[in-house]
């Protein structure tokens, strides 16, 4: 979200694929696909979703720009539908900075039971979200739950208590705290095993 180059998350995920022998993700948010091009580029084939056609868009053209047709597909698509997936037939699932978008918390739990759905046993939800120690928290107009309006844009902030109350059917493997940006935006990164 906040710069050109792959996040620190994407980084991250990419070691946990490669120690797991793990070669197939969906990237949920993908956005401009910063880090879907950096996972394609180390030989992860991607399935990028994102709402905005224009994020599609332009991460189309990059496929076409670095010929990574074989590592990508994309696919317009809201999160808070049912997942365009089968049941138990997802590796990973990655998501950078999606789930503290303005989703309330019944959606961030609609969203997180279907991920559970799509993944396979064993399966990975690795996500980051904007976490009470950032100094955003509690700034602008309040939306109810721990969501806050910035400059127009709604922000979903997390404790380590609510990441812990979307553990419903995984396990979690680790939470880690990392900075973004030169604000810089505080983070967890969480990764989560389906049981």
């Amino acid at each position: 979200m906040f710069g050109l180059d792959q996040s620190y998350s994407a980084e991250k995920t990419l070691s946990v694929l490669k120690e797991n022998n793990l070669s197939n993700i969906v990237e949920l948010g993908a956005g401009l696909g910063r880090d879907t091009i950096f996972f394609a580029k180390n030989s992860i084939k991607v399935t990028a979703l994102d709402y905005s056609q224009n994020g599609i868009s332009i991460i189309d053209k990059k496929i076409k720009q670095l010929n990574l047709y074989s590592f990508i597909r994309t696919m317009k698509f809201d999160v808070r539908s049912s997942l365009p997936f089968k049941d138990n037939t997802v590796e990973v699932c990655y998501s950078h900075m999606l789930y503290c978008m303005a989703l309330t918390n019944l959606e961030l739990i609609n969203l997180n039971n279907e991920i559970k759905r799509i993944l396979k046993p064993g399966g990975l939800n690795i996500y980051t979200v904007r976490n009470t120690e950032d100094g955003d928290f509690k700034k602008g107009i309040h939306r109810g739950e721990d969501l806050f309006e910035i400059d127009g844009f709604i922000i979903h902030f997390f404790s380590e208590n609510k990441i812990n109350s979307l553990l419903d059917g995984f396990k979690n493997l680790f939470i880690e705290k990392f900075d973004e940006g030169k604000f810089p935006r505080k983070l967890y990164l969480v990764c989560n095993k389906k049981i």
